[in-house]
């Protein structure tokens, strides 16, 4: 198996060189040279296997480079019951005929990001130490990847973590998951800006490749195609979960700011998964939802980009998006290249009606939707959604056609969301132990302005 850049270089390469390299050398994304199909009796054979293995089977599909056998051990010892909560790893919550929650969010910080990141960080250690390597992950965070990126990397061999976050604009309960952690190889920097600027910094240092390979850069965010593997497997286990046999088929609604979470769902569907309908869920910052109603992709500016009370997909420029256009238009790399050099652009009509093919379909939900279906979903089920998961469900009640199981994906636990959950049910959510009183811990982080070459000094002076 090999991979090549969304942007048109067609140098082939290996897993383990793209698992720490992140971005191409030509600012494009990786993607594997052909989605592996998998056929019915494949999907039968899958059927039943605990979470660990599933996952072994559809990352060996991709990973030809790391031997079979500790591959295996990988898997084994990331998805367990201690570390997610159930046997399950991923359990579906019913709420009623044909729709249910399947739940991503039982992991060390709560979010639907440990889900991949726990995989990366010991995909990251074990390759670092077969090569004798070091690695400086350099990330961006809205809420979630941050706090998951850095539990899973605290005291690996060989990782220093730098994480950028838009300052003042997370949860309280968000900012201290991050900014508590002591390790030494953890390093927050708050970015006076939202999150697109911290990503766009992130871009930046990546194309500068002298710098990150002198720095020896790496990234966790989902634009590395490990973490968007990774997550793959959690729609094949979410389907299995809710069919009886291969013939049936599946929707999934998720809730989507970076475009990672469901372009795992777009992968799943290339390999043959029987996924009806992939709807795309946003809320007021509605780039996404506007691009597949009118084939326009329109990124916002900062001023633009709202503060919102899901704030986690407070984001105007969707860096994986890249991936599925790459797909929609026969992976033609230059054209590509062509369209994301610029802030917008528009599908011809022929190109956006091809969008149907791919199963894509999408949502808005705003601060009103999210609170009445907050209450919605405790007062007929009894149970308490976060934020973005209820902008999912939202939506999801409305494109939910009949005969069709529709499984939304959650991707927080409400503790994180506290002040919203107060505000719709007059109560505060439960959390779980250990993490009472995590807002009043000591705080190690770097506030600085939007600005490259000082985020660039402050790498080189903690390496």
């Amino acid at each position: 198996m090999k991979y090549i850049s969304t942007r048109g270089d067609q140098t082939e390469r290996g897993f383990s060189d793209i698992l720490l390299e992140g971005l191409a050398p030509d600012g494009g994304l990786y993607l594997p040279k052909t989605y592996p199909r998998v056929d019915a009796a494949t999907l039968a054979r899958w059927r039943g296997l605990a979470y660990a293995d599933l996952a072994f089977e559809i990352l060996s599909l991709y990973i030809d480079d790391i031997p079979a056998d500790d591959l295996r051990a990988l898997t084994r010892k990331v998805y367990t019951a201690e570390v997610f909560g159930t046997e399950a790893i991923t359990p579906l919550t019913w709420l009623g005929e044909g729709i249910a929650l399947q739940g991503l969010s039982n992991g060390p910080t709560l979010a639907f990001k440990d889900m991949a990141m726990q995989l990366l960080g010991a995909l990251f250690e074990y390759e670092l130490g077969r090569r004798g390597e070091t690695l400086n992950i350099l990330g961006a965070t809205s809420g979630d990847t941050g706090s998951a990126a850095e539990y899973a990397m605290r005291g690996k061999r060989g990782v220093n973590v730098f994480m950028l976050s838009p300052h003042g604009r997370m949860s309280p309960f968000q900012q201290a998951q991050m900014f508590s952690l002591q390790d030494a190889n953890i390093h927050n920097i708050a970015i006076e800006g939202v999150f697109d600027d911290a990503q766009d910094i992130v871009k930046a240092v990546s194309n500068d490749l002298a710098f990150k390979r002198e720095h020896r850069i790496g990234t966790v965010n989902s634009i590395n195609w490990a973490r968007l593997l990774a997550q793959v497997v959690y729609y094949f286990a979410g389907y299995f979960q809710a069919t009886k046999t291969n013939a049936e088929k599946v929707s999934f609604t998720v809730p989507s700011g970076n475009f990672g979470n469901v372009c795992a769902g777009h992968v799943a569907r290339m390999m043959g998964l029987p996924i009806a309908k992939l709807v795309v869920a946003t809320n007021e910052n509605d780039v996404l939802d506007e691009f597949f109603r009118t084939g326009t992709y329109r990124v916002r500016g900062s001023a633009d980009t709202h503060e919102t009370s899901s704030p986690s997909m407070d984001i105007s420029k969707a860096s994986n998006f890249e991936r599925f256009v790459f797909d929609l238009l026969d992976r033609d790399g230059g054209r590509v290249r062509q369209l994301f050099s610029g802030s917008h652009f528009h599908l011809d009509a022929s190109e956006h009606a091809s969008i149907t093919g791919f199963g894509f379909a999408s949502g808005r939900s705003t601060h009103a939707d999210r609170v009445a279906t907050i209450r919605r979903c405790h007062a007929e089920h009894g149970i308490v959604i976060d934020p973005h998961t209820a902008d999912g469900l939202k939506v999801a009640l409305e494109k939910h056609e009949p005969g069709i199981t529709m499984l939304v994906l959650e991707t927080a636990l409400p503790a994180k969301f506290a002040a919203t959950i107060h505000e719709a049910l007059g109560i505060e959510p439960p959390r779980p132990a250990g993490l009472e009183g995590i807002e009043e811990l000591p705080k190690r982080v770097k506030v600085m302005p939007v600005d490259v070459d000082q985020v660039k000094a402050y790498i080189h002076a903690h390496v």
